[in-house]
């Protein structure tokens, strides 16, 4: 027996960005008491009426997901052969839940090599699928929206056709906000600068070496947290514990290399142990709190249901900044005072 879902198109009480919100309930489906050539039937008589039709969807008598059967499988089998016999049962299917969120619809259809997730409720009723002419949208739309928010430029309603067809008013209101706190952290960091003028005088060659220690903020900042907002936003249930742990472990001993390469090249250019000793600290130290505000900033907005991408970009990189510099500035004072 041959069925067909015959929803009311209904996507709309779902969140924006959702599996619900981007499914198509105009798939085939099927009973498992049907046949192979059943199957062909359907799909010659009624393929105008599907969106996509690279699986058929089983269900049970009360619309219930059972098992998926790959449209490849239907035209190489006996004609006569059962749906229960070919499909991929239920236990097997990958399929997400209304409110799952779009990236992790992707991530699952990546990680599987699928061509269409099926969408179901809590009694996985089939709903419908989120086809892979959307999924593939959703994989670009998601790339240039976080390429853009890394570089400060607010959320665009259409982020791979809005950025290239937006007048320059519009690029001047989307990226003129995150400049104006990039701007003032620029700022607050020639206060730190200026307030540690003293040590600054007494020993010049730190003067040389800022741009070596921000850096270094910032390239393992930016790493830290582009993966760590990766993660979240494909593994919802991300153990953050271990993951910490790992990333603790890492920037250690990234960390302790970094440190001794600066220290040694700076002993070997300027003739210097105190100033090595700082600037091994310095990097040392730094690197750990650049892990940690790239960890500590997306995990907070993801706690408050943010997007943790948000916290990337000009914001995570002026706290960088400045941390760094304070950092440098505090424990080379202290160490001049002491020697």
């Amino acid at each position: 027996m041959i069925k067909q879902i015959n929803h009311n198109q209904a996507n709309q009480r779902f969140p924006l960005e959702s599996a619900g919100r981007l499914m198509t309930d105009k798939i085939p489906i099927i009973d498992a008491q049907a046949t192979v050539a059943e199957i062909e039937k359907m799909l010659f008589n009624k393929t105008k009426e599907f969106e996509t039709i690279n699986y058929i969807y089983v269900v049970d008598e009360n619309k219930k997901l059972k098992g998926v059967v790959s449209v490849k499988d239907v035209f190489r089998l006996p004609k006569t052969r059962s749906v229960s016999q070919i499909m991929v049962k239920d236990e097997n299917v990958v399929s997400v839940k209304a409110h799952t969120d779009q990236e992790q619809v992707v991530f699952l259809a990546l990680k599987h090599n699928l061509k269409a997730i099926p969408v179901v409720d809590k009694e996985n009723h089939l709903l419908g699928i989120v086809p892979s002419d959307v999924i593939l949208n959703i994989l670009h739309n998601e790339d240039v929206e976080d390429a853009l928010r890394f570089v400060g430029v607010s959320k665009l309603k259409d982020p791979a056709i809005s950025i290239i067809k937006a007048s320059a008013a519009v690029h001047f209101r989307k990226r003129l906000p995150w400049l104006i706190l990039g701007l003032f952290g620029g700022v607050v960091a020639a206060f730190i600068v200026g307030f540690f003028e003293e040590a600054l005088g007494a020993h010049l060659a730190l003067v040389a070496f800022i741009p070596a220690v921000v850096y270094m903020a910032d390239a393992v900042g930016a790493q830290t947290q582009i993966i760590f907002v990766r993660s979240l936003a494909l593994d919802r249930k991300l153990d953050f514990r271990k993951y910490i742990w790992r990333e603790v472990r890492v920037n250690l001993f990234l960390a302790l290399v970094l440190g001794i390469i600066i220290s040694i090249v700076s002993l070997l250019w300027w003739k210097s142990s105190l100033l090595g000793i700082i600037l091994g600290a310095s990097i040392f130290l730094t690197i750990l709190t650049a892990m940690a505000v790239a960890i500590f900033l997306p995990w907070l907005f993801f706690k408050f249901k943010y997007d943790p991408a948000i916290a990337s970009g000009p914001f995570a990189t002026v706290v960088r900044d400045i941390l760094s510099l304070l950092i440098y500035f505090s424990l080379a004072q202290i160490m001049l005072n002491i020697f």
